[in-house]
């Protein structure tokens, strides 16, 4: 019932918001001469503020259109790789009309980003995409929103998000003959247990995997996430969080955690910040300060666009991660597509490097909860797992903006290039998705076009960890195994 009346609110709302918008155009219109009168940019600017607030925010797009590579200009053409029921695999394909250029793209490690499915959609990674298309060939999943997947899809649960991230694993080795692993925040978790019955089957794993800020062990540093999921019981939020999606929409009748009520968590953590920052954003239309309210447009335009999530992926996330602790604690089973039960056991990764991140002012994945992936990955030898702390970076600050781009990552691309294979290699010879076991992999003939590709991947790597602004707020730890 709840979500019909969010509906039956929205809708009202929607057509005086389009006023609102129009009578701040009006108001700051030069040709209009009730933009000359003493009170038009204080009228236009609050009719502006009263549309952001009520207008309905949309899927953004990812919107990146060319990145540079060594100075030079390459164009990006986004495409979906693979469309399941739920999700896309989206690549970033890269094309350049240099020879020099499309040489050393050619030559440079595939990255699998796995994106949060935990309310907004991947496009809030948008500039860890932009960054990391500098120095690798990237891949993002895509999350769709479920209440757009039509019931007669089924349903979905956490043990299809790990399946999910298994294929498209098995996808880039089919092309690249390996893959590195990048996940940030909640997909930390299924990350780390479809690497890790991967492993179990002696299947080849990733070459490396990057964890950012994620609840691998919630007990650690509770933040107030984590409080509420213990604090109230799996019925209670059965109860009390999941509705029907109402019948104006392709989902309909499908059981959601609605992202209205996703983004009305995210505001009651820090309200006082967003009122301040609507604030500002009046005051800065006022002034005429273009720049700072383009700036406030596009990231509330990011962060109010939230999508509704699969009522069974979302209950067994709360049990399994937040209060039973399945993945630290031994626990954890997964179906796989063929029907077959597996123990998730972190320990039977051997031959995947391991780097997680954390920021010290992180206020959703708390201290020590991503570092502790480093413990239960105990089969990796030590030499193989490192940790960084980003000193003054809260959650979004590892993965976007400044910090993210000047300190973080230099360090991640320094770490997968450091293990990207060598041309002629076992690695480095494609594979079909049906042989992925890492003994029936056989070295291919190394040509000279690889070894030139190879050449200009290390090159560019040890140039953008040269060129980055030096790494004095982070600690950056190797680890021992505890096994």
């Amino acid at each position: 019932m709840l979500y019909q009346i969010f509906e039956t609110q929205r809708s009202i709302m929607e057509p005086f918001s389009d006023l609102a918008q129009a009578a701040a155009k009006l108001y700051s219109n030069p040709l209009n001469p009730l933009s000359q009168t003493p009170l038009a940019q204080r009228a236009s600017a609050g009719y502006a503020l009263m549309h952001r607030l009520g207008k309905d925010y949309e899927k953004p797009e990812f919107g990146i259109k060319t990145v540079k590579v060594n100075e030079t200009e390459v164009a990006i053409h986004e495409r979906i790789e693979i469309n399941k029921p739920f999700c896309e695999l989206r690549r970033f394909k890269r094309f350049s009309d240099d020879p020099n250029t499309l040489t050393q793209l050619k030559g440079q490690p595939a990255v699998l980003i796995v994106a949060p499915l935990s309310g907004h959609y991947a496009t809030l990674l948008r500039d860890t995409v932009r960054t990391m298309l500098q120095d690798h060939k990237v891949y993002i999943t895509d999350w769709k929103n479920a209440r757009l997947v039509p019931l007669s899809e089924g349903e979905f649960h956490l043990d299809d998000y790990v399946n999910y991230v298994q294929e498209f694993i098995r996808h880039l080795q089919s092309i690249y003959g390996h893959c590195h692993v990048v996940s940030v925040c909640q997909p930390t978790v299924p990350v780390l247990a479809a690497v890790s019955l991967m492993a179990s089957r002696g299947e080849k794993t990733p070459l490396t995997m990057t964890m950012m800020g994620g609840p691998i062990d919630a007990r650690k540093s509770p933040t107030s996430v984590n409080n509420l999921a213990t604090n109230k019981s799996f019925e209670w939020f059965e109860n009390n969080v999941i509705y029907r999606v109402p019948p104006t929409f392709p989902g309909a009748g499908r059981r959601v955690y609605p992202g209205f009520l996703q983004y009305t968590g995210f505001v009651a953590m820090n309200p006082d910040r967003h009122a301040t920052s609507h604030y500002d954003y009046f005051k800065d239309l006022i002034k005429g300060d273009d720049a700072s309210a383009e700036a406030h447009r596009k990231f509330y335009d990011e962060y109010n666009a939230v999508l509704d999530m699969d009522a069974d992926y979302y209950l067994e996330t709360i049990q399994t991660v937040f209060q039973d602790f399945k993945l630290v604690n031994g626990t954890w089973d997964v179906k796989g597509v063929d029907g077959k039960i597996e123990r998730v056991r972190p320990q039977d990764i051997k031959r995947t490097a391991l780097l997680t991140v954390e920021g010290e002012l992180d206020d959703i994945s708390g201290s020590g909860q991503t570092r502790a992936a480093q413990d239960l990955c105990s089969g990796v030898p030590a030499s193989e797992r490192q940790h960084m702390e980003v000193k003054g970076a809260g959650h979004y600050g590892i993965f976007s903006g400044r910090r993210w781009r000047d300190i973080v990552y230099p360090q991640v691309v320094k770490f997968i290039h450091g293990h990207a294979p060598k041309a002629g290699s076992a690695k480095a010879t494609p594979v079909k998705a049906a042989t992925v076991k890492a003994a029936s992999v056989k070295a291919a003939p190394a040509k000279k076009t690889a070894k030139t590709a190879a050449k200009s991947a290390a090159k560019a790597a040890a140039k953008t960890a040269t060129k980055a602004t030096p790494v004095v707020k982070t600690k950056w730890v190797p680890t021992k195994s505890k096994a």
